[in-house]
């Protein structure tokens, strides 16, 4: 099992630097081809709560302001190619570029559904973006596994040192199977299991057991793991523990349903999304 294509999405230039380096490290595991993916949004003015009477001069200065729009979104698209071609040739990969002018979530969704692998970023709370639920619409969407980049910090060493949130869920399940090809060539695996039941209530003798015997079969050296979340919820003890594994890595499923254009998370899954630390591949 490995990656033959990752995807890596960007609807801006802001943090394409730390994304790139994440999703080059993760297609150098198994020389996959790496994709890049920039999508502007629709740019019109007309559409855009713009007044217009109608007047010529007033429609030529909305066509000026269109194309300087389209312009300045073009050459922050080719500031991010030229990052990404130049990244993939160092690492030996092969890639290609697309840029597109539509709906940054569909499409997003539409072109992940042909790779083995997603690579996003987090949304930066002092920013407004331009796709706001782009995460969430791949993870619920896309049918594939998502690597979400934190929006601060560089992380040019991932998969070294993973931590497998463990919880014996469909979605759990799924996001193992699907960080396969990173399982198999890290250095140290944990599975965590957080307020497992315990063997009165149904519980196994020891939880993330069967799933770390499930892993060394696949070649995984894993070690179980198991805490308690007493003071603060499961998703701060989540980054709490992996901070002091010194993990590179967060690999968990990812919760929730969309309801039309509602999406509702889970409280672990919105926790991770909102407060990562280090990069956390999900899967549902």
């Amino acid at each position: 099992m490995s990656f033959k294509d990752v995807i890596v999405i960007f609807t801006e230039a802001r943090g394409a630097a730390s994304r790139l380096a994440v999703a080059v490290e993760i297609a150098k595991l198994d020389a996959a081809h790496l994709i890049g993916l920039y999508v502007a949004p629709p740019i019109t003015m007309f559409a855009g709560g713009i007044p217009y009477s109608g007047n010529v001069d007033e429609f030529k200065a909305l066509e000026q302001i269109e194309a300087q729009a389209r312009a300045e979104a073009r050459t922050a698209a080719q500031g991010v190619e030229t990052q990404l071609g130049d990244a993939a040739s160092r690492a030996g990969l092969s890639s290609e570029w697309r840029y597109l002018e539509a709906d940054p979530t569909a499409t997003a969704v539409l072109h992940t559904r042909h790779a083995d692998l997603a690579v996003t970023g987090q949304n930066d709370p002092e920013y407004v973006s331009t796709a706001p639920h782009l995460v969430e619409s791949l993870l619920l969407g896309a049918g594939r596994p998502v690597l979400v980049v934190p929006y601060a910090g560089r992380f040019g060493v991932v998969g070294r040192n993973v931590l497998v949130s463990w919880t014996a869920t469909r979605e759990a399940a799924r996001a193992v199977n699907d960080a396969m090809p990173i399982l198999a060539k890290a250095e140290k695996v944990t599975v965590l299991s957080i307020n497992a039941p315990d063997q009165a209530a149904g519980g196994p003798a020891i939880p993330g057991a069967d799933i770390s015997l499930h892993l060394a079969r696949h070649g995984v050296t894993a070690e179980a793991s198991a805490t308690v979340s007493h003071e603060i919820d499961v998703g701060n003890t989540l980054l709490s523990r992996a901070a002091d594994f010194g993990s590179d890595l967060i690999v968990m499923g990812g919760y929730g349903h969309s309801r039309q254009r509602e999406f509702i998370l889970g409280g672990v899954t919105r926790t991770l999304l909102e407060q990562m630390t280090v990069p956390v591949l999900m899967s549902h």
